[in-house]
């Protein structure tokens, strides 16, 4: 909150992937900038995707600075947490005039799983 405060809506993302970096280093938490994973159809390799943050090693930032987020930035943000095998993630769009986060869950985790059972 304290970036989209601080500079607002209009930036590119790259803008604010910068700006969140430094806050995130403020904050002590360590991370990893535009962390990529191959991705396999069937076994064999077909791409790779690059998640914006991966914090802590255990939860994934997608940022957007767009007008309007899409159901395609949730499924995007969907399949990284389901390629990084993590339970969440989170999708922040810095381009509204208010900060929009979404927690993103994955279905497909062990975890996901364990509260379907239930």
């Amino acid at each position: 909150m304290t970036v989209h405060n601080t500079l607002g809506p209009g930036f590119l993302e790259v803008v604010y992937q910068r700006s969140l970096a430094i806050e995130l280093q403020k904050q002590g938490l360590s991370y990893v900038r535009e962390k990529s994973t191959d991705i396999y159809y069937e076994g064999v390799r077909v791409g790779h995707g690059r998640v914006d943050f991966f914090v802590e090693e255990s939860i994934i930032l997608e940022l957007k600075a767009l007008v309007k987020l899409e159901d395609a930035h949730l499924a995007q943000t969907m399949n990284y947490c389901n390629t990084f095998k993590l339970h969440y993630g989170l999708l922040i769009n810095f381009g509204a005039r208010k900060l929009e986060f979404k927690r993103i869950y994955n279905l497909n985790h062990p975890e996901s799983m364990e509260y379907k059972r239930r």
